[in-house]
């Protein structure tokens, strides 16, 4: 369209370009390889055609076959899915199958928040028990270092073994 008519005045600019000599004096012109041009074209084609069209083609029959909700009345009884808010129906599928709730978002940042609040609180009393072990001269012995009761048996059974073998 409108490129196919600018391409002859684009073109004119790299009139000269190298030329390899042949037999019978022809002449073939040395350019650019157009390889990775097309194969970018075939690409954009391929997914223009597999998503953008489908895509447009569901966007416009469900604007036109459902439309946009619009606002009635609640019944007595009945509380709104929070999906039901949205007004194109597009909208609504995505808030209803791939976004999460709304009040399960901000129930999971409280807990974010409860968590943050305890790890500040826990290092406030690390802080405070090693300015006291610094100031009475101290040593470090309030830690617990757990044991895995799994390892404890292996070395009991280990220890009761040898104990029969030894004999006494």
């Amino acid at each position: 369209m409108i490129f196919s008519k600018l391409k002859p005045l684009l073109s004119q600019q790299s009139k000269v370009a190298l030329w390899r000599p042949m037999s019978e004096h022809r002449t073939f012109p040395m350019q650019p390889s157009r390889w990775q041009w097309n194969k970018f074209k075939d690409w954009f084609h391929f997914y223009v055609m597999l998503g953008v069209i489908p895509l447009g083609l569901i966007t416009v029959c469900a604007n036109v076959f459902i439309g946009p909700a619009t606002l009635s009345e609640i019944p007595e009884g009945y509380t709104p899915k929070y999906w039901e808010y949205y007004r194109s129906p597009i909208t609504r599928f995505i808030a209803r199958y791939f976004l999460n709730d709304p009040q399960q978002d901000y129930e999971k940042y409280l807990c974010y928040l409860f968590l943050e609040k305890e790890k500040m609180q826990l290092r406030k009393l690390e802080k405070e028990i090693k300015k006291k072990m610094a100031e009475r001269h101290d040593y470090q012995a309030y830690y617990y270092r757990p044991v895995m009761a799994k390892y404890h048996r292996i070395s009991r059974e280990a220890s009761d073994y040898l104990e029969s073998i030894r004999g006494d």
